[in-house]
């Protein structure tokens, strides 16, 4: 009779009550709201930052093609120079960038670049995620100046 009982205790005891479940739930909520917002702004800085690397390795790009041809790229071959020869470039050694998607900001937008820039000979710039000009956080333009 007592094996009996304790038999019947353990399987009564073997679930979690409601109450339990609801404080468990409600922790893994209030996590969630403190972490989740730290990891998106975690993300958004890596894409800047990501942008910050590829402007200056396009700008090495340009830099290095300047060398073999003696000028910048015109407006109308844009970057993509770098990466295909243009007709009128009779000494060409490129291409001058690793990958055509490094061409490409984070946000998915094409790269943009000005000869003569405003910031200095060249400006390589991208204008974050927004695509417009000017904007803080993960919207600011991220150049090369």
């Amino acid at each position: 009779m007592m094996r009996q009982k304790l038999q019947r205790d353990k399987r009564i005891s073997a679930g979690f009550t409601l109450l339990e479940l609801l404080v468990v739930l409600a922790i893994l909520g209030l996590l969630a709201a403190i972490v989740g917002p730290q990891v998106i702004k975690y993300l958004g800085s890596s894409k800047t930052q990501t942008a910050t690397v590829q402007v200056k390795n396009i700008a090495a790009g340009l830099e290095l093609f300047r060398l073999d041809a003696g000028r910048y790229p015109t407006p109308e071959e844009g970057l993509q120079a770098l990466m295909a020869q243009p007709t009128n470039v009779p000494i060409w050694n490129g291409p001058y960038m690793g990958q055509a998607s490094g061409l490409v900001d984070p946000w998915g937008n094409a790269y943009r670049f000005k000869a003569p820039g405003d910031h200095g000979e060249i400006d390589v710039f991208s204008y974050g995620s927004d695509n417009a000009v000017g904007g803080t956080g993960e919207a600011k333009d991220v150049g090369n100046w």
